[in-house]
């Protein structure tokens, strides 16, 4: 699917043949983190009595969010292309843990390692970024995210199939070559691009903090998409609920079939990639966010089947617009940090996800569907006004250039 946003002959500063490659690893990469989920089930009969294979799918997002914030500023300071193979072979190791794990501590262990190497996947953005020219940066970011975005929406079901028809240990081993596959082509496709600092990593960590107090662009794209990501992770969260209620008594497998229909954010990402090099991304921005508030409105407005995927549709264009948006927007400030850069980005956009999944079950259990709608538009208008407060900065202006 990622194919088709390339209908460039060539990307100034990395090739057609790289950023296909970088597109297609990243998705690779960003998959693992989601196999575990759909065959929970049957991994707890596969270890029965022991109740850690709960912990798996947080075990998992616990590497990741570690992942983020101790191994993307090495992007900065070591040789990225090495970097990036290293960790795609250490994924592969990763996914070899989990597939032989003999308990259950182990395949949580194991799937700690998985979700930690599997940022690898955000080591490879910033590199696109550096690699375009600053004309063709949105598009460029935005391809590579389509990747990223195809790897979430089929990894649930990739999995999902593998493990009822063959088990949730030849998932992990089907993950290995393809860890091993990205590697290569990585190895075959990306230059030799030098480190941008010669900083200390105990430096590089320490400074997350000073590029925090110094960029206000920065900290206003940060908070902006961890708002919106917060709506976004409110839907899906909810969504399984909603359906099995009284308005649709359907089951979640319907549910999952809202995934495919989320595919829209696959198509959205170059889009808003390449009207952010036309018209700036923070137009992008401020569109991605009122889009979103439009999806909430009809969510709440409407208990059908129709307004659910028009709703969808809307909310995935929305999100991933200001997604792509922002990321331009952070990448221009600093070209010696941008690992750090997006190490606080991801890192604060992920809480924001991890917070909207919180309040959703608590606006659930307190008002069904009509207070989940509220806070789901509640929080992006509180993006729309976050983006305000940081825009009317001169700097934050000049920063977007």
């Amino acid at each position: 699917m990622t194919i088709a946003t390339f209908n460039h002959k060539t990307t100034v500063g990395v090739s057609r043949t790289a950023l296909l490659a970088m597109a297609s690893a990243s998705g690779i990469a960003v998959a693992n983190i989601y196999y575990n989920q759909p065959m929970l089930g049957i991994i707890e009969a596969n270890f029965p009595g022991q109740s850690a294979t709960g912990l798996v799918p947080t075990a998992t997002q616990l590497g990741y969010a570690l992942g983020l914030f101790l191994l993307l500023p090495l992007g900065d300071l070591v040789h990225r292309r090495k970097l990036i193979i290293g960790q795609f072979i250490i994924l592969a190791i990763a996914l070899s843990l989990a597939a032989v794990s003999s308990s259950a501590w182990m395949l949580v262990a194991s799937s700690l390692l998985v979700g930690a190497s599997s940022t690898v996947a955000q080591q490879i953005v910033p590199l696109a970024a550096s690699l375009a020219p600053p004309e063709k940066r949105g598009a460029t970011i935005g391809t590579v995210m389509a990747g990223v975005l195809s790897g979430i929406l089929f990894s649930r079901t990739l999995s999902g199939f593998v493990g009822e028809h063959a088990g949730w240990r030849e998932m992990f081993w089907i993950g290995v070559p393809m860890a091993l596959t990205a590697a290569a082509l990585m190895f075959v496709t990306l230059p030799d691009h030098a480190p941008a600092s010669r900083m200390r990593y105990h430096n590089a960590i320490k400074s997350l903090a000073h590029l925090w107090k110094s960029e206000r662009s920065l900290r206003t794209a940060t908070v902006v998409q961890a708002a919106l990501f917060a709506s976004f992770t409110t839907f899906w969260t909810i969504l399984a609920l909603y359906l099995q209620g009284p308005d649709f008594k359907l089951g979640a497998d319907v549910a999952g079939l809202f995934g495919i229909v989320g595919a829209v954010g696959v198509f959205a990402a170059p889009v808003a990639g390449r009207i952010a090099d036309k018209r700036g991304p923070h137009f992008v921005v401020w569109l991605g966010a009122i889009l979103t508030v439009i999806s909430w409105a009809i969510f709440g407005a409407w208990a059908s089947l129709v307004a659910l995927v028009v709703g969808v549709f809307i909310l995935d264009f929305g999100i991933q617009s200001a997604l792509v948006s922002n990321q331009h927007i952070i990448y221009a400030l600093n070209p010696e940090a941008r690992s750090r850069l997006n190490t606080i980005f991801m890192t604060g956009m992920f809480l924001g996800g991890a917070a909207g999944s919180a309040i959703a079950s608590a606006a659930w259990d307190k008002g069904a569907w009509s207070a989940v709608s509220i806070v789901g538009g509640v929080l992006p208008l509180a993006a729309l006004a976050l983006k305000a407060l940081g825009h009317g900065n001169k700097a934050n202006a000049a920063h977007a250039k």
